[in-house]
């Protein structure tokens, strides 16, 4: 059986423009393939060199993306290989198999958020009622699922958002900032926990994962091993765990190493099974 690579995007694989973090000269810089557009204008990117390798990792693994996106923003992203058979949106909340929802796993999770979590209505009226309109510019809901604010990322109070953390872990939800977007999410929804579903459909052999957030540590803790790139919110606080290889590549480049890892974790997993 081939090995499980589970593989968040934002920021992990694909990258906006204000993301590359190309520091190179310009003359120096790697060829791009626009992989995502919204309202007809170029949104995500990867390296050519990485679109080569994604490709060739699609084709000899259960290649899973895992994003916190929706079903709808996911359905922007076209990336090269083969269409994966399963993909996981709403970080937990949609395991799409062949491009459809699963009904069966929406309803178990929802059956755990509602025995475990406060309702999502309960955590969005805090929300707004406590945010600074200042630097609030957005909120919205996601699925129905979890809620998520666009903030002024310069006028964000850290202490708001310690409070928040706080309050929110109080009650089953989880906090995590990323770029101008501040999530709170139920602590049931997990990409780890879709993941383990695709796994006892498929028989894979073995785990690979990759992400930039705290909402990929549940990801990267399950996996067998997993890579985080040198930026993004487990970079800034410098988490570690014995498994997990903090790369020091940054921006699109750390995409590249990512895939590069991925393919060679996948041999090794082979070779041991």
């Amino acid at each position: 059986m081939s090995a499980i690579v589970a593989s968040d995007l934002d920021r992990t694989l694909i990258y906006s423009a204000a993301a590359l973090d190309l520091a190179m000269p310009d003359a120096e810089a790697p060829r791009l393939l626009c992989v995502e557009t919204y309202e007809r204008k170029p949104q995500s990117y990867m390296t050519e060199t990485a679109a080569g390798l994604l490709a060739e990792l699609a084709g000899n693994t259960f290649f899973v993306p895992a994003t916190t996106r929706t079903r709808e923003q996911y359905g922007r992203i076209h990336l090269p290989g083969p269409a994966p058979e399963f993909a996981i949106c709403a970080n937990g909340g949609h395991l799409l198999v062949r491009g459809e929802s699963d009904l069966a796993w929406q309803r178990a999770v929802a059956a755990r958020i509602a025995a475990r979590c406060a309702p999502l209505d309960e955590v969005r009226a805090h929300l707004i009622r406590s945010a600074d309109p200042a630097w609030l510019l957005k909120e919205r809901v996601a699925e129905d699922l979890f809620v998520y604010l666009v903030v002024e990322r310069s006028l964000l109070s850290r202490t708001w958002v310690q409070d928040l953390t706080g309050w929110a872990d109080e009650r089953g939800w989880t906090v995590s900032l990323q770029a101008r977007k501040l999530y709170a999410v139920p602590k049931p929804l997990t990409k780890s926990a879709a993941v383990a579903e695709v796994a006892r459909r498929t028989g894979g052999s073995g785990f690979l994962a990759a992400g930039d957030s705290l909402l990929d540590a549940d990801l990267l803790l399950a996996a067998d091993h997993g890579w985080r790139p040198g930026h993004g919110e487990l970079a800034d606080s410098r988490w570690h765990a014995p498994h997990v290889t903090a790369l020091g590549e940054r921006g699109v480049a750390a995409g590249e190493e990512i895939l590069r890892a991925f393919i060679r974790g996948a041999a090794d997993l082979d070779r041991a099974c």
